[in-house]
């Protein structure tokens, strides 16, 4: 970061004793400073690594596709009595959610569909090449997909390992996850 002493040093002994002549050059540099601050930040606030909030929004409206969901999503929050919605599985219902589901997608699961949708702008859609972004979509989370080509315009994609979030699924059935060949139907399997 810099500031605006890498300009007023350079001042000459000549003018650096004058007090209002100081004053309005460091004023003036300041001002340039700051913006020259605000924009080497930039990049990393609305890197995909680090954004959060509105970063994250601006993000995913590059990539094309938005926070909120178009339906409520039901049957995610957070449960003792139902499985699939437990602990580490279900979404804690917030202030001000929707009693009837969830509409607006929180940092954590709006950040996988971005890069979901980020594999999908650059993927050639072919089913080879679609199981490594699938993949990356899970990250290091143990999580993991295998596909299997029905021969009737139709796959079954099996989610293995650590099952992600009622949610997660529930985008990913949903269609939200834009990762499936035009005109091919797909079915999903989660569990072991």
């Amino acid at each position: 970061m810099g500031d605006a002493t890498a300009y007023t040093g350079l001042i000459t002994s000549q003018h650096a004793d004058k007090p209002n002549f100081m004053a309005m050059v460091a004023a003036v540099c300041g001002a340039v400073v700051d913006q020259q601050n605000f924009l080497n930040a930039m990049p990393e606030a609305f890197d995909l690594d680090n954004a959060v909030g509105p970063q994250l929004d601006a993000v995913g409206a590059w990539v094309g596709i938005s926070r909120n969901v178009n339906v409520p999503i039901d049957n995610v929050y957070f449960s003792w009595d139902e499985t699939g919605v437990g602990w580490d599985q279900g979404v804690w219902m917030g202030p001000s959610d929707p009693s009837t589901g969830v509409t607006v997608l929180d940092d954590g699961t709006y950040l996988q569909v971005i890069q979901a949708k980020i594999g999908a702008n650059n993927w050639d859609g072919t089913l080879g090449s679609v199981v490594p972004l699938y993949n990356a979509i899970f990250g290091t989370s143990g999580t993991y997909v295998k596909i299997t080509d029905n021969s009737n315009l139709t796959f079954t994609l099996h989610v293995l390992g650590p099952q992600p979030s009622a949610l997660f699924q529930a985008l990913l059935t949903g269609g939200y996850i834009p990762l499936k060949p035009t005109g091919v139907a797909i079915t999903y399997s989660f569990g072991s």
